[in-house]
């Protein structure tokens, strides 16, 4: 018997196998949207000569519509960054544990190559994010998933270092802030681009100041002495 309800439509997601609500599929249209006008004028003027306005108007959506979803363009950079943070945390994690390689020096070598790699590739974006013009970008900085998965891994490493006595005793918290502020986006991006580094130079340069410099081990045998190029 007809009851005249009309049954609510659910979609399929692909990603979780769960079944999604036409609202949910038009909120995710919505952000992917968003984002790809995003990228695109990021790409084409700069992240400093795109406002949120532009954006809005470009995406074809209301200011305020896109302010109750992103409350500064640097939590919109964030979304855009997701896939690559995603990956790049993957990747450093993998390094990090892996088993061939017993010397924890060598394997920090191997996650500030994929780091610089990293910033190399989205550089752009993460300077923009760790702007520090205002109190909630400063405090943002710490918490973007590039800091979090970097500084995690960074001192575990360190500390397996010194375990393993292959470095000096340090603090290895402050360490791992120490090398990730050396390689600071803005400022590997001033490097590369007015001081004229290579991303090898820059990469050789973190060696020589926070492996080989704090090293236990004799100048011949420090990490990275024996690494082929990138």
């Amino acid at each position: 018997m007809e009851t005249g309800r009309r049954e609510e439509q659910v979609i399929p997601n692909k990603e979780t196998g769960m079944r999604r609500r036409p609202e949910q599929r038009q909120a995710a249209d919505f952000d992917q949207r968003i984002l790809r006008v995003a990228r695109q004028l990021f790409a084409e003027r700069g992240v400093e000569d795109v406002s949120m306005h532009q954006i809005a108007q470009e995406a074809g959506v209301g200011q305020g519509t896109l302010y109750r979803r992103y409350a500064h363009k640097g939590e919109l950079i964030l979304d855009l960054l997701n896939e690559s943070a995603q990956r790049f945390s993957e990747e450093i994690q993998a390094d990090a544990q892996d088993e061939k390689i017993w010397s924890a020096l060598q394997r920090l070598d191997s996650v500030l190559r994929r780091s610089i790699a990293f910033i190399e590739e989205e550089g752009l974006f993460l300077a923009a994010i760790m702007d520090t013009s205002s109190a909630s970008k400063r405090e943002m900085k710490f918490s973007t998933p590039y800091y979090r998965a970097s500084h995690s891994l960074i001192a575990h490493l360190l500390e397996e270092a010194i375990t393993q006595e292959e470095l000096a005793p340090l603090d290895p918290i402050y360490t791992a802030d120490a090398i990730i502020a050396t390689s600071d986006p803005a400022l590997y991006l001033f490097q590369r681009q007015r001081r004229g580094y290579t991303s090898e130079q820059i990469l050789e340069g973190l060696r020589r100041i926070y492996i080989r410099g704090v090293s236990a081990c004799t100048p011949h045998h420090a990490a990275g002495d024996d690494q082929p190029p990138a």
